[in-house]
């Protein structure tokens, strides 16, 4: 059974009805990833900002985004509010911009579980330590007594992640969550996201440039370019099957850039 349905969903710019998505569909089940992946420009944020009903107001969204049986388009702003905390949560590529750079990293975490979760407190900062734990994050308690710009990116990454899992959701959509990451850091929230899919059975949306990373992670894979879907499948079928001349060429660039990189590593 599906947890989200997404049909027909459209962002145009009001006033011009210039589209900027159009018509995507896809189905997301529990325990699944859907990768999404395109050039940049191509709709994915947009289609993901679109969903959690995210857009500007000068932007109008149009279809539907039914979680269980629930249009998400139609919701009102406290539903849609405690839909947000409690069932689909959203990490943003920029970890850096997801958090205050007035107010501790505890702070932060446990003032969210706080507002979302109604708890008081002194137990939002043990869960918020235990979910920094869960993330195998060493010394959790010297971690929320930092700043934001004391910590890395990744580790940003990692406690935004952390701070997911508390909300216990049921969907995480995942915005390019290591773009700006070294391979340490990008392996390190990779493997957290496959832990959080088989241990917790969130299901995900995972957008991202890396083919590769999207090839391990997802189960399914939709194909964006100009704000529209221009194939949509199992990971299996998009990468070695691929149908539209796009998305074979999207593989066929990742093909020919590893053959460079192995060509260089034999002639060292």
């Amino acid at each position: 059974m599906s947890l989200l349905d997404v049909t027909n969903l459209s962002v145009k710019i009001a006033g011009t009805n210039e589209p900027l998505v159009e018509n995507i569909h896809f189905s997301l089940e529990e325990n699944r990833c859907l990768g999404i992946v395109g050039e940049s420009g191509s709709g994915k944020t947009m289609t993901c900002k679109a969903i959690l009903h995210l857009t500007s107001p000068k932007l109008l969204v149009s279809g539907q985004v039914l979680y269980q049986g629930q249009n998400v388009l139609t919701m009102k702003k406290e539903p849609l509010r405690s839909l947000r905390g409690h069932h689909i949560c959203m990490i943003l590529q920029d970890a850096m911009s997801a958090f205050d750079p007035l107010f501790t990293i505890g702070h932060q975490m446990a003032e969210t579980l706080m507002q979302n979760k109604g708890v008081s407190k002194m137990t939002a900062y043990q869960q918020s330590e235990a979910a920094l734990e869960t993330m195998r994050i060493r010394l959790p308690e010297d971690v929320l007594q930092k700043y934001p710009h004391q910590l890395s990116g990744g580790m940003l990454q990692r406690c935004i992640i952390a701070l997911a899992v508390t909300m216990e959701p049921d969907i995480m959509i995942a915005d390019e969550p290591t773009t700006a990451l070294d391979s340490i850091n990008q392996y390190e929230v990779i493997r957290q996201l496959e832990r959080l899919k088989e241990e917790f059975g969130t299901a995900l949306i995972f957008v991202s440039h890396d083919l590769g990373i999207v090839q391990r992670l997802a189960d399914d894979v939709l194909v964006m370019k100009d704000g529209n879907c221009v194939e949509y499948g199992s990971v299996k079928e998009i990468f070695h099957n691929p149908q539209h001349p796009y998305t074979q060429y999207l593989i066929k660039t990742r093909l020919d850039i590893s053959k460079s990189f192995r060509a260089i590593k034999e002639c060292m």
